[in-house]
């Protein structure tokens, strides 16, 4: 399969190609997510051959593969949804052309996803959707969300939730923006009022959309752990925005440089505990994919997922330090420190969306390091008779 890659490549690749074509070329081709079934764009490939196939587009400097690891909409839909539904929108997902959101968290329903409240009522072949989400991202933009609805209040909480791919376009959905502390207004508040979904756009079984969230959950963690690693360090929200992202140890090695700070046994140290930090999340985020690629699900994502917390939280304490007293400033009068605060600010979101550090840290505590589980007062009552918050 190299050699066929190489072949590829050889044919098809140069820098200044265009790049939709390309990206449909690929997608087409079946390059773009090795691991997956041959009938819907993939090549069933082993990790280890998919690995190899991925270093000959990397070495070539070629997009393409990786599809399969880290697109969460196409990823989550090719494991739970039916053929009509993959046959519609696998191949747009690939190819970027469907604008998505997770409808996941509810005010009083944030940490606890499974004390949500939207209801769906079924209505003959379609879903009647009424309730509300916050901190949706991208919800203004969105064609379609991942929803989450509570379709039978007589289950326990885990057990009446059922996955929807719900069309966000339409009558009966109101989005409003909610400023962040950094400026931008990514997440939203969305308002469902009567909107309805086909059943037909139902992920997994009915009253099972607990386990669907659990696959949707691993991938949006592995997509914030590789998103955050590329967005970590000095010039993040400026390079960030025109699409220039330096790596992490490359853009703090040069403020530091720049500052005449490079040769301070203090920075040089907290350079290199940055860049082992990372690296060994980078490890773990191998074992977690190992065990995605063989079709299961591992708790492994969640101990990544709190790394790269704690890895932005102390890039962007160690860019301040280095700026000194210039990171009291802001603005585009000093882009340094404007930079450094954003980052700051910024690493917050990793500590939150996803997943707060909490969460993760209870998901590690009980599933990893075998401890106690947290006490469940609701365990096996109807969602119904559970006390409100």
């Amino acid at each position: 399969m190299v050699a066929a890659a190489e072949s590829f490549l050889a044919e098809h690749w140069s820098p200044d190609v265009d790049r939709r074509a390309w990206r449909e070329r690929v997608v087409d081709e079946r390059w773009a997510a090795l691991r997956w079934p041959g009938e819907w764009y993939g090549r069933d490939l082993s990790d280890d051959d998919a690995e190899a196939v991925e270093a000959v587009f990397a070495q070539a400097g070629a997009p393409g593969p990786g599809q399969d690891r880290y697109n969460l909409w196409a990823g989550t839909l090719l494991a739970h949804g039916g053929d009509e539904l993959k046959q519609q929108f696998l191949r747009p997902l690939l190819l970027d052309e469907v604008a998505m959101c997770l409808l996941y968290s509810e005010p009083g329903a944030g940490s606890d996803l499974a004390a949500i409240r939207t209801t769906a009522v079924r209505d003959g072949d379609e879903w009647i959707v009424d309730g509300q989400k916050v901190w949706t991202s991208g919800a203004q933009g969105a064609d379609y969300g991942m929803l989450i609805a509570r379709t039978d209040w007589d289950q326990p909480k885990h057990r009446g939730i059922t996955f929807f791919w719900f069309p966000m376009r339409q009558d009966g959905v109101e989005v409003r923006p909610l400023r962040q502390a950094t400026g931008d207004a990514r997440f939203n508040e969305v308002f469902i009022t009567g909107a309805r979904v086909p059943d037909s756009h139902r992920l997994g079984e009915l009253n099972q959309g607990w386990w669907v969230l659990q696959t949707a959950l691993t991938y949006e963690r592995a997509v914030m752990g590789v998103t955050q690693r590329r967005s970590e360090g000095s010039g993040g929200a400026t390079a960030a925005a025109h699409g220039r992202i330096p790596t992490p140890d490359t853009s703090l090695v040069r403020l530091a440089q720049e500052l005449g700070r490079s040769d301070d046994p203090v920075v040089r140290q907290d350079l290199t505990r940055l860049h082992a930090m990372r690296t060994v999340n980078e490890w773990n985020g191998q074992r977690a994919k190992a065990v995605a690629d063989a079709g299961g699900t591992s708790p492994l994502a969640s101990l990544g997922k709190l790394a790269m917390s704690g890895i932005l939280h102390f890039a962007g304490h160690l860019q301040g330090e280095l700026l000194g007293m210039e990171a009291t400033l802001d603005g585009d009068q000093s882009p340094r420190a404007r930079d450094a605060n954003y980052s700051q600010l910024n690493a917050y979101f990793t500590s939150i969306g996803g997943g707060t550090d909490q969460i993760q840290r209870n998901i590690i505590g009980e599933r990893i390091l075998g401890l106690p589980r947290e006490p469940e007062v609701d365990r096996g009552v109807p969602f119904r008779d559970v006390t409100r918050s």
